[in-house]
């Protein structure tokens, strides 16, 4: 056809379906639990099985998290929401039904926020069609010698479904979109949000809109990518299913109204998509009300005391560390990015010392590191706000110097002892007493003539050599000496010796 002659540009685009476990003891419609990580088929029931005479009860911690995280992304509750059977066939669904809502979702409209990116590009939003509640499947398991298993353990599970429109034009903006989800749902307590455990699962819907140069906008037939386990696989499949359909159209011409949807599935090891089948429409499904569970009414009330319960989320909390702590961006976004837990933890210390700029250095440096090297919790570390603020007050006052402030957390760490007692123990203290200090400066420097030789000959840098001396002070005062304190009596004894 030619095409290739009379393309100009195409807009990449991304719709978004993502499944999020919630975070509940017992299944959406039972008490069996929802541990991870069992032996295959020992958390299974009657019900999650569909086995006949049984009869499904909602869970109702499933459905308060599913509408706080509806209410925190601004969407519309829908006042009457009911349950629908979706009919088909697979091996980890025992009913041949899964629960789910069809028509009537508790929730449509809303938008997920798309970060900045540090190339400049995302920001704004990606709108929310709707978020529907449902119970998970079973998982296959193909084991060797072309025999599958079924495990059964998940069957069941309260899942949430959030379903985007398609406004991600960058699979790098889908990305950050998904990464932000995780980080909100984290701070809402909604889900752990594994995807290595299952908990956040993402597929991908993408096509292209090819512009020509006689004006003509042609929309390649949509794909739907399945099997993504990473945030990193999301943006790749991404990116490799627009080359492939890019160059697929430019080989056969065909466009959305050409071909149904297709549903492929992204191998990580290989880097490709590869077919899987052709999309089942709703229509598939032969939906029809859930005769076994009543509606749900949701009021006013219960609504206001869900609202209540969301506190600040990382988008806003990013901002309020700017403008009320004087953070760059970057600091505030690696707080906040940590969790809430991290993202307290600073709140507190910063209001108690008054230094928010310190607070922020020392937790990225300090504790933030000690957590990752023990791979530990910031609760079990045994530092407390307030022991923390305690420190960095001191190191402020000059009873410490920095160095010295640093060992003293790391023995906190270790140990669990208050700052006051290791001091007190390890004989830590400044030494800010001018003329003493004068006094092993000008003992340095005499000790040391040759230095004075590579000042006047310039054969060292200036600073080499004063960095030099300011370390030869500090070993000699066994590093209490105050640093800054030694950088301006060592600048005066050499200007006074003519260097």
């Amino acid at each position: 056809m030619g095409a290739t002659e009379t393309i100009m540009e195409y807009d990449i685009i991304i719709g978004l379906e993502i499944h999020v476990q919630l975070q509940t003891e017992s299944k959406m419609f039972s008490g069996c639990g929802t541990e991870f990580g069992l032996p295959p088929n020992t958390q299974t029931d009657p019900v999650s099985l569909g086995l006949p005479g049984t009869l499904p009860v909602m869970n109702g911690k499933a459905f308060n998290l599913a509408l706080k995280t509806a209410l925190a992304f601004g969407a519309e509750i829908a006042r009457f929401t009911k349950w629908d059977r979706k009919n088909y066939y697979y091996p980890d669904l025992p009913k041949n039904y899964q629960i789910s809502q069809y028509d009537l979702p508790f929730s449509t409209g809303g938008s997920l926020p798309i970060p900045e990116r540090k190339d400049g590009g995302g920001g704004g939003s990606v709108r929310l069609t709707r978020i529907h509640l449902e119970e998970d499947t079973g998982k296959m398991i193909h084991a060797a010698g072309g025999m599958s298993e079924v495990d059964l353990n998940r069957a069941g599970v309260p899942l949430l479904e959030i379903v985007t429109e398609p406004d991600l034009r960058d699979p790098a903006d889908a990305r950050g979109c998904l990464e932000e989800l995780r980080l909100t749902l984290r701070y809402l307590g909604v889900s752990d949000c594994e995807m290595q455990e299952g908990s956040l699962r993402c597929d991908a819907n993408v096509n292209l809109h090819i512009r020509t140069d006689d004006g003509t906008k042609i929309a390649t037939p949509i794909v739907e990518i399945k099997n993504m386990n990473s945030f990193s696989a999301v943006e790749k499949a991404l990116h490799y299913e627009v080359e492939r359909q890019f160059e697929k159209w430019k080989d056969d011409g065909l466009t959305i109204h050409d071909a149904h949807k297709e549903t492929r599935g992204w191998s990580d090891p290989d880097g490709i998509t590869k077919p899987q089948r052709q999309k089942e429409t709703a229509a598939d499904y032969r939906y029809f009300p859930e005769p076994d569970l009543v509606p749900v009414e949701v009021d006013d009330a219960w609504i206001a005391r869900l609202r209540e319960e969301i506190g600040e989320l990382p988008m806003a909390r990013r901002s309020r560390f700017e403008s009320e702590y004087g953070l760059s961006a970057y600091d505030a976004n690696v707080l906040v990015e940590q969790g809430q837990d991290v993202a307290d933890y600073f709140d507190a210390v910063a209001r108690e010392t008054g230094e928010a700029k310190l607070a922020s250095n020392w937790i990225q440096q300090d504790i933030l590191r000690s957590i990752k090297e023990k791979k530990i919790g910031l609760s079990d570390l045994h530092v407390d706000p307030a022991s923390l603020s305690d420190l960095i007050k001191r190191v402020k006052r000059k009873e410490l110097n920095t160095n010295q402030g640093r060992e003293v957390l790391s023995k906190m760490i270790d140990t669990g002892q208050a700052a006051e007692t290791i001091i007190a123990e390890g004989g830590y203290g400044l030494i800010g007493d001018r003329d003493a200090l004068a006094a092993v400066v000008a003992e340095t420097i005499d000790a040391n003539p040759k230095a004075l030789e590579d000042l006047a000959g310039g054969k060292k840098k200036p600073e080499a050599v004063k960095g030099w001396l300011r370390g030869q002070v500090m070993k000699k005062t066994q590093g209490k000496a105050d640093p800054e304190l030694v950088v301006e009596l060592l600048e005066a004894r050499l200007t006074e010796l003519g260097h």
